[in-house]
């Protein structure tokens, strides 16, 4: 079967190389210049990104009904999230994602609905776009982004910073909160360091705490940490014990807490500096 398996920690669009690669999917002679577009869509310049991206939404919507069609509408859903390429542009893949999906239903994966329905379900619940797709896995992804969310709102946890202080989310009340999961090799949360370094020192009086919780260890992350000269708290997470808390399966992922602790604002991906300004705006940072 030439099923797409989205692994955790595993980009959509990697994961798709290595099918292509080991020969587990077969593309069309329509289907492969849609796919090499795809593959080099991250060195776009974020200028011609929304343009290029729309045009493949398009592409793929004039492709044969099929599992691949499927495949290529949700590996360009997952590399549309990366940075603000515009309401617009995010609806183009969503609308085609949608279509794709309902021409080509896929079955359950091990009684959860099957990723392309999550990463709708993710489009239209955190970049607001909207979808049109009856369909029972779409309506049980989006009700588990609800509860996983639900329960994002009670967790707490302690996590020590790379200096050994401890830092415990419940007792930052009264602060606002920007809880960032990143990694060193992950190239989208690379790219939001600078900003976030900046919007920490633009916001760091009003009350603003960044934590930034990485799986890694203390030898990797702490010379990373110390070569780009960034001052927010860093905090270890080896054991992956509050990532699995808030079901990180992917990064980046960010969450603004306001002051009285509830959760205002979600990112799935990158966000560049203005994003964060709106999602901080949402916490009463101007």
């Amino acid at each position: 079967m030439k099923r797409f398996v989205v692994v955790a920690l595993l980009c959509v669009i990697s994961a798709l190389q290595v099918a292509v690669a080991e020969n587990k999917l077969s593309l069309s002679s329509q289907e492969k210049p849609v796919y090499e577009s795809i593959k080099t869509l991250r060195s776009v310049s974020d200028k011609d990104r929304p343009k290029t991206t729309s045009k493949l939404a398009m592409q793929i919507r004039d492709l044969p009904n099929s599992e691949n069609k499927v495949t290529l509408a949700t590996a360009l859903a997952s590399l549309s999230t990366e940075g603000d390429f515009g309401l617009e542009t995010l609806q183009a893949v969503a609308t085609t994602l949608a279509e794709a999906l309902q021409q080509a239903p896929l079955p359950p994966e091990k009684g959860q609905p099957a990723y392309p329905y999550v990463a709708l379900a993710q489009l239209e619940r955190y970049e607001h776009v909207q979808v049109k797709l009856e369909d029972p896995q779409y309506t049980a992804a989006m009700a588990k982004l609800i509860a996983d969310d639900e329960r994002r709102q009670r967790s707490d946890f302690a996590l020590n910073d790379l200096d050994g202080k401890s830092w415990k989310l419940s007792e930052l009340k009264g602060k606002v909160v920007l809880l960032n999961f990143w990694a060193t090799w992950c190239p989208p949360c690379n790219r939001e360091l600078p900003d976030m370094q900046a919007l920490y020192e633009k916001y760091k009086d009003q009350g603003l705490v960044i934590l930034a919780v990485s799986d890694e260890d203390l030898g990797k992350v702490k010379p990373f940490i110390a070569k780009r000269k960034l001052t927010y708290p860093v905090l270890l997470d080896p054991g992956r014990k509050v990532n699995d808390m808030f079901d990180i399966e992917g990064i980046p992922k960010s969450f603004v807490y306001d002051r009285e602790g509830k959760i205002v604002a979600e990112a799935i991906d990158m966000r560049t500096r203005g994003q964060f300004d709106q999602m901080l705006a949402l916490a009463g940072l101007k």
